[in-house]
């Protein structure tokens, strides 16, 4: 089954650029197909292996950060193809 999750990590601290970036970089070097915004990013694939992969993330993410949220909208289908209407 393809899923498609937006998520969005908010460290609530004040050095969080850098825990963001090493998300993003994690991100980026998954092999997943991915979508950043300013606010968010979305990443593409299967449900097993990209849930699998995001909650190892997450877990990296929240031992290297005290406090802070993570939020996810997760879609069932691959919305990777998709175009804003201008």
């Amino acid at each position: 089954m393809k899923i498609s999750v937006e998520i969005t990590l908010a460290p609530l601290e004040e050095d969080y650029k850098d825990k963001i970036k090493n998300f993003i970089l994690s991100i980026r070097k998954s092999g997943f197909k991915y979508n950043e915004t300013p606010l968010s990013t979305h990443i593409y694939g299967d449900y097993t292996s990209l849930m699998y992969f995001l909650t190892k993330s997450i877990q990296e993410s929240f031992e290297e950060i005290d406090s802070g949220i993570i939020s996810l909208k997760i879609f069932k289908s691959d919305r990777s193809k998709y175009i804003p209407f201008d």
